[in-house]
Formats: structure tokens, C-alpha cells, sequence
């Protein structure tokens, strides 16, 4: 049922009902934990990276009922210009023209925003392992497996270690936005060096600590004598995501240690930090994302403090 389309851009809250609404009903026969408050799916379409009367796309059929959604997440430009595809396409509209045309919107549009000659442009979209239909899509369309993540649990009712850090270092929580800058500082000479890592911005950083989601005791900073941001265990507990699911959670969200302060026990003393903080924020599971081929040993960390898959999932890319 892919005939008498329309297609338009986002005509503003307006649309956020439907599109909520549309990927719940996605969900509901997917079953990949990727529902969505209008709440949270409103705070996304803020984010100030994200150009929303070019990047957002919907299709509506002869009635006027949304069908299809598609997003794309455009970073910061580096020698590879890239962006991440989400689509949705209601189930009764699936198997046809719908899907190829949200890729195709995809890549028209990293075209239109190479402005850098020469530099190779890729479109990115990515499928859970046990989502065979979205799998077969993204090979039919041109688009290689890339990457591998797994998604990892830890029940908090388990036993922590404490945290130890080395001798030198100090535990603190993030002072405020008045150290915005040496944040981001931190964070991004923790990811230079990781797979496709784009550089975080300040504005996107003060988005965040804007959230209503955001909690100052649980954005933990390990800072070296000379008072230098070195390592980092951002944790998160949505709301929303709780009530929505039924579970109640909390995020590992981001984890890193910058350059020049790795292999001394950092990384571990933070990342138990943060499972205290969950847990003493009456948080049962904690629940964290890792790259399957992180060169810096995340994965062996996260499965030696109790940490197992749950979830495995693939990235997909394409030059365009």
C-alpha cells in the first residue's frame, strides 16, 4: 500500500502526536524497545544540531494519515562527512515503495550537505540482529555491515565493589555549566581516537544539561591534581523511558577516559561510581551500550564488574 503519497516536511508540534504515535504502533509488532514518549520525542527534535525542516521527513497516504517517518542525524563534518538514517513505516505499509524512499531522501540529502569537495559522504542506518525484514532492506539498498554494538545489563541488587581511584585523583560532580567548556574538552579527547567519533559540541552539551532528565549527582568528573578534567561517568534515569517500558533502569550514558590517563584504574573506579549512584537512586538495572570492537578494552571492563549482552545490533553504511 504504497500509492497516492505524499510527502512533506515537519510542520511542528503539530506533528508529534502522529509521529509518537507511528512508531509506537511500529513497536508494538517490532518488539526492539524503540517506543517513544511525545515528550522525549520532542526534546529530540530540539536538539540544536538537528535542522528540522530539512532533516525530518513524512508520508502520509490518501487520507492524510501519517505512514512513514524518517530522521537524520547529521554531525559535525569531519573527513568523512555522515548521517545517521532512523526511519519507521507503519506496518501496513511496509513491502513497498515507502522504504526505498526514505533511503532515497537520505541520500539526497548527505548530498546537498558535502560542501567539502572530495571528501567521501556516507549514509548510516542501523538494525537490531533479530530484525531480519530491516536487515534485508538495508543489504538490498546498498549498505554493508560496518559495526558491531551490544546492548548490556547489570542488576543492581548484585554486590558493587567500591570505586578506587589512583593515588592523586579526586571524585567530584560536575560544578556547572561555568566548566561547560573543559566538559567537553574532557569528552572529546577521550573519543578522538574511538570508531567514527565526532566532536561534541558546547551548544549540545548545554542542551543537555537542560534536560529534565538531567541530575548534577549523577554526571561524576575523576579531576587530576592540577584540577584537569581526566575521566567521565555520565549516568541517566529517564522518566519516561520507566514509565513507558515498566522497567525500572538507569543509564551508563557515557563512560571515557582521556588520553594520557588510560590503563591506571580510571575508567573502572568511575564506572563503579556510577553503579553506586544508580543504585542509590533506587535504580534495580543498569543498562549501557559498547562498541563490540572498542580498541580500549570497554567491553572486558563492563563484563568484569558483572555487565552481560542482551542485545546485539549492527551498524550499516553506505557511500553515497
Amino acid at each position: 500500500m504504497t500509492t497516492n503519497l505524499s510527502v512533506r516536511s515537519y510542520a511542528g508540534e503539530i506533528d508529534l502526536e502522529a509521529i509518537a504515535h507511528l512508531i509506537n504502533t511500529c513497536e508494538a509488532v517490532n518488539r526492539l524497545d524503540e517506543g517513544i514518549s511525545i515528550s522525549e520525542l520532542q526534546q529530540e527534535f530540539n536538539e540544536p544540531s538537528l535542522d528540522v525542516a530539512r532533516d525530518i521527513r513524512l508520508w502520509e497516504d490518501a487520507e492524510g494519515k501519517l505512514i512513514g517517518f524518517a530522521q537524520l542525524s547529521i554531525p559535525e563534518p569531519g573527513e568523512v562527512i555522515d548521517g545517521a538514517l532512523w526511519f519507521r513505516v507503519h506496518p501496513n505499509a511496509r513491502g513497498g515503495d515507502l522504504e526505498a524512499a526514505a533511503i532515497a531522501w537520505g541520500e539526497v540529502r548527505m548530498r546537498e550537505v558535502s560542501t567539502i569537495p572530495g571528501a567521501p559522504v556516507k549514509l548510516r542506518s542501523s538494525a537490531r540482529a533479530e530484525d531480519g525484514d530491516r536487515i534485508s532492506l538495508l543489504t538490498s539498498s546498498g549498505f554493508k555491515p560496518d559495526r558491531y554494538f551490544f546492548r548490556m545489563a547489570r542488576s543492581l541488587s548484585e554486590p558493587i565493589p567500591e570505586p578506587k581511584l589512583p593515588q592523586g585523583f579526586t571524585l567530584i560532580q560536575f560544578p556547572g555549566e561555568q566548566d561547560a567548556e573543559a566538559w567537553v574538552e574532557m569528552f572529546n579527547q577521550s573519543f578522538i581516537d574511538h570508531w567514527n567519533h565526532h566532536d561534541l559540541t558546547l551548544d549540545k552539551f548545554k542542551y543537555d544539561l537542560a534536560k529534565p532528565d538531567y541530575r548534577n549527582d549523577l554526571d561524576l568528573i575523576a579531576v587530576a591534581g592540577d584540577g584537569t578534567f581526566v575521566a567521565f561517568c555520565y549516568c541517566e534515569i529517564s522518566v519516561d523511558e520507566c514509565d513507558r517500558t515498566g522497567r525500572n533502569q538507569g543509564w551508563i550514558a557515557c563512560l571515557g577516559t582521556r588520553r594520557g590517563f588510560r590503563k591506571i584504574g580510571l575508567g573502572r573506579a568511575m564506572l563503579l561510581a556510577g553503579l553506586h549512584r544508580l543504585k542509590a537512586a533506587g535504580v534495580e538495572t543498569a543498562i549501557l551500550g559498547v562498541d563490540a570492537e572498542n580498541i580500549s578494552g570497554a567491553l572486558r571492563l563492563y563484563e568484569s564488574v558483572g555487565f552481560h549482552n542482551i542485545r546485539n545490533s549492527i551498524s550499516y553504511v553506505k557511500d553515497v
